[in-house]
């Protein structure tokens, strides 16, 4: 059994390795635009992200349950697999593990570079309300604590050692969907460390609303409905 300090940190270097990876992508494709040369594009930043949860998760879960997010420590803790005292204490552990990575990227990546992707702050497209970001960044990521549920949660699932693939899976696919609009962020920690290390604040409250709100509604509904047999 692990003690709650071994948990945070494991979450902190979880978090902070995912946010490297994905942040670190986009830097990446900025890079290689700047080289007039062909980028990373949405697909391939769609799958350094994904590859970077599917293994953290799958490194870290005996763990801590590797969450890596506060939009899936919501989902826990509304469903009441977490005390409030230990989500509070994950959400500020995933908090400062992202903002790690963040600062890390700035001090290792050319301002040049960094500096017009925000370290890979979320944002809304050209036309695309505050309402509608909220609305999407819920449901893809409603799709995410949803999948985590079926396969981490819920005992009775023949998936369960394939989790981590499956929640790596299931951020690459919505990356695809809502980078173009949102940019895909589904992780308040994520959104947070770009704010803060790279002075990105623009529609921040969107990338709160949206995971957290998509995160209670996937635990409460998977919990209630689908969790317990009929």
């Amino acid at each position: 059994m692990y003690n709650l300090f071994q948990k945070l940190l494991a979450e902190f270097f979880g978090t902070a390795a995912v946010i490297f990876i994905t942040a670190g992508a986009i830097c990446a494709d900025e890079s290689l635009h700047l080289q007039a040369q062909h980028g990373l594009g949405t697909l391939g930043i769609a799958i350094a992200t994904g590859l970077s949860y599917a293994v953290m998760i799958t490194a870290i879960a005996h763990i801590s349950g590797g969450h890596l997010n506060p939009a899936v420590t919501i989902g826990y803790w509304v469903t009441k697999r977490i005390s409030t005292l230990d989500a509070i204490t994950y959400g500020i552990a995933q908090l400062l593990g992202a903002t790690a990575a963040a600062w890390s990227l700035s001090a290792i990546v050319s301002e040049t570079v960094w500096r017009p992707v925000g370290l890979g702050a979320p944002d809304l497209a050209t036309d695309f309300t505050r309402l509608h970001g909220i609305f999407l960044e819920a449901a893809v990521t409603f799709l995410l604590v949803f999948v985590i549920f079926a396969t981490a949660v819920d005992p009775r699932s023949p998936a369960k050692p394939l989790s981590g693939l499956a929640a790596g899976l299931t951020m690459t696919m919505c990356t695809l969907v809502a980078a173009p609009f949102t940019g895909a962020a589904m992780n308040p920690a994520r959104a947070f460390a770009a704010a803060l290390i790279a002075h990105h604040w623009t529609n921040h409250g969107v990338f709160w609303v949206g995971p957290l709100v998509g995160g209670v509604i996937a635990g409460w509904l998977y919990n209630s409905f689908l969790l317990k047999e009929a």
